[in-house]
């Protein structure tokens, strides 16, 4: 469990870094992303740092990820791990930063010794008043 926490809190500590490569060394070649961007869900190269560097391009600095409430379970080469992750930022061009709270499931597997990220689910609530809004307001 030790070795899944470290990826998991390395990668949270890369891209805080800005360090888009060392985030992505975290991951299979492939893995299936449900972000909280769209699209629905695809499958990722993650030796193309391009999408990565693109979204990061997007703030005044690296986003600052915080990994909260963090829950592994594996059996084998096989482990998935829920947490309640923020992102705190500050958009181009403006100096209103933000902070969000949202959903994370993480699916490893063990390949050649090192635990590795497969699939990645994030998500935010949305409002049930009818609204659909994002529920953008909220923290653990």
């Amino acid at each position: 469990m030790r070795e899944i926490r470290e990826v998991i809190e390395g990668r949270a500590a890369r891209l805080s870094e800005g360090d888009v490569r060392g985030f992505l060394a975290y991951s299979a070649p492939e893995i299936l992303l449900y972000s909280l961007a769209p699209p629905l869900g695809e499958r990722v190269d993650s030796s193309d740092p391009t999408p990565t560097e693109q979204w990061l391009a997007t703030f005044e600095a690296p986003p600052r990820r915080e990994v909260t409430r963090l829950e592994i379970a594996a059996d084998g080469d096989v482990a998935f791990a829920t947490s309640i992750d923020s992102m705190s930022a500050t958009p181009k061009g403006t100096t209103d930063a933000f902070t969000l709270w949202y959903r994370v499931t993480l699916g490893l597997r063990r390949v050649d010794g090192r635990w590795l990220v497969v699939h990645e689910h994030e998500s935010v609530p949305f409002q049930m008043d009818g609204s659909f809004a994002a529920a953008i307001d909220l923290k653990p």
